[in-house]
């Protein structure tokens, strides 16, 4: 009898800052077959972007190869272990460059793969005059973008492993594509298995965010042991597309159906409709089960013919933007605080008219400490101590030295028990705007490089399409409230965890018990959420049923000020949305919790 195959791929990197001891603790365990690192998001692609600007020998993330492969690339080459990772970022060649020249620093003998073509910037105009490039939101494509890249998929990674490949680096591509290349090379799935596809999307989508796997960001965050050493996640697949996420022996954190769960819904808009370039995904029908301690089965994914287009991530630059911060001690902290940013503001204004400067296009004040976020659901309006955020944006950057210069005067002005002016004036930064993009995949031309050839990796339209799988069955109903209800808050019985795509933030909400469905269903309906976030929001709610995991997630459109770089509040990803909702107290039967 043949032995089943397993691919034991570890989540090496969930951004670019991520802890050092994850790719160590992966390769010491003996538990991985590869090794993918995902660096990039679209904040650190602007990042990138103004890095390039000032250097073209840079434009990558230099921690991969600085930190993380100085670490492991000897041990990694020694076990036959091969490394993936996205850090090319905005100069995919300079970092395989980078990554050869400590390899013969190390004396260690490797190849190095570069996959190319994900920037289009030069070839924007002719794309666009062609038709093969528009706008997401139909408007007029620009023509001052600082960067322009296509979200690739997996294609170009598996023809690098397939060509012998130890390393394989990538500017951007879809997150969930290192480990789908993986999967297609070593099961040698075609462009069509769609449902063996998304099962191996669901697998990166699942690693890439590092220790949000094992326990990281996790609800019960009092149940997770061990943060000090948790374990980077482990996804050990089969070539049925079914996987068991894990994590290395002896090491902290905990997986469970709730915390994989959680990181399934994470940043993803309708679940049954997950767009990726290879592939479109439904998770609504996937389960998950405990498989042993710190085991968890995934299975059921489902997946149907791509689009014929690829997503691309364009940024210019909108005006700049300045950020000033005080700390504010004693009684009535928080209405000083505001009381303060008022002045400010109204010193600046007068300014401003003086010198016939146009007002800011954008201010956001929050008291810090008095859970400004909440607003109307505040309760910690009598705190003694708060950090005043007073954010500005304009197009003239003279202007916001104009603010910067009138921060530190609120030291010795107005109000009592004002200090922490310790960082010195704001300094004006540009704002980098976000835009997507929709790319006709017949016009990308991706290459890899290997071994001083270029291979050209095609990405053809599908050749045939396939049907959206059924929807899942409906959930049922929550009984009518009888008069003998009780009100609790919704953490007794959800997990929730929250995330940005651009302006728009997403809340997967995954019942406690399958029981308790129906009465989140209920309770936490779109509308329930637009008025409970309407003082942040300005678009609608969506909500999708994740009937798989009894969950649902809800999709709040432009609830994020701009989101990323744009965004001039202190949680301008979202990242708190979730916490915040689990404090909504809900109408549930008296006898539906101990």
């Amino acid at each position: 009898m043949t032995e089943e195959k397993i691919i034991r791929i570890g989540g090496a990197s969930g951004f670019w800052g991520d802890s050092a001891v994850a790719a160590p603790q992966l390769i010491a365990s003996g538990e991985v077959d590869y090794l993918v690192f995902d660096y990039l998001a679209e904040l650190t692609m602007a990042i990138l972007s103004k890095a390039r600007a000032k250097d073209p020998a840079l434009g990558y993330a230099t921690d991969f190869v600085s930190v993380a492969l100085r670490q492991v690339l000897k041990d990694a080459a020694e076990k036959n272990i091969r490394l993936i990772a996205n850090a090319g970022g905005m100069n995919p060649a300079a970092c395989a460059s980078a990554v050869k020249a400590l390899a013969d620093d190390l004396g260690v003998t490797v190849r190095v793969a570069v996959v190319e073509g994900d920037d289009i910037l030069a070839d924007l105009p002719a794309l666009a005059a062609g038709g093969q490039v528009t706008s997401d939101h139909g408007g007029p494509i620009r023509d001052d973008y600082a960067s322009t890249n296509v979200y690739l998929g997996a294609e170009p990674i598996k023809a690098a492993l397939d060509a012998g490949a130890d390393i394989v680096i990538t500017g951007r591509c879809a997150d969930s594509a290192l480990a789908l290349g993986v999967l297609m090379h070593e099961f040698d799935w075609g462009l069509e298995d769609y449902d063996k596809l998304a099962a191996g999307s669901l697998a990166g989508h699942i690693l890439e965010c590092g220790a949000q796997a094992t326990g990281g960001l996790h609800t019960d965050w009092d149940k997770v042991p061990n943060w000090e050493t948790i374990g980077y996640p482990i996804a050990s697949c089969r070539a049925d597309g079914s996987f068991i996420v894990g994590k290395p022996k002896g090491t902290g954190g905990l997986v469970t159906p709730a915390v994989v769960a959680e990181q399934m819904l994470y940043e993803i808009g309708d679940p049954g409709a997950y767009i990726l370039p290879d592939v479109i995904c439904d998770f609504t029908a996937v389960t998950m089960a405990a498989d042993g301690p710190d085991r968890v089965e995934v299975a059921g994914a489902r997946g149907y013919a791509p689009t014929n287009t690829c997503k691309a991530s364009a940024t210019f630059i909108e005006g700049y933007r300045a950020i000033g911060t005080l700390t504010i001690i004693g009684r009535d902290a928080a209405a000083k605080a505001e009381r303060t940013a008022e002045v400010i503001l109204a010193r600046v204004r007068a300014i401003f008219r003086k010198r016939s400067i146009p007002d800011f296009t954008h201010v956001d004040i929050e008291a810090i400490g008095a859970e400004a976020i909440y607003g109307p659901h505040a309760r910690a309006r009598e705190t003694r101590e708060v950090m005043l955020k007073l954010a500005v944006r304009h197009r003239d950057r003279r202007a916001l030295e104009v603010f910067a210069s009138e921060i530190a005067p609120a030291g010795t002005s107005f109000a009592p028990g004002t200090t922490g002016i310790t960082a010195g004036r704001p300094k004006p930064q540009p704002v980098v705007r976000l835009e997507s993009l929709l790319v006709d995949k017949q016009a990308l031309a991706p290459t890899v490089g290997i071994d001083g050839a270029a291979l050209s990796v095609p990405i053809d339209p599908p050749t045939r399409t396939s049907v959206r799988p059924d929807a899942p069955a409906p959930v049922a109903a929550a009984p009518a409230l009888l008069k003998e209800g009780v009100r609790a808050p919704l953490i007794q019985l959800a997990y929730a965890r929250s995330g940005d795509k651009g302006d728009s933030a997403n809340i997967g909400v995954i019942a406690r018990r399958p029981e308790f469905l129906p009465h989140i269903r209920r309770a936490v309906t779109e509308q329930a959420v637009a008025r409970y976030f309407s003082h942040l929001m300005e678009g609608p709610v969506e909500r999708f049923d994740v009937p798989g995991i009894a969950a649902v997630n809800f999709v709040l459109h432009r609830a994020l000020q701009g989101g990323g770089m744009t965004s001039l509040r202190n949680d301008p990803l979202g990242k708190g949305l979730a916490q915040m909702l689990l404090d909504m107290e809900v109408d549930l039967p008296a006898d539906l919790l101990p």
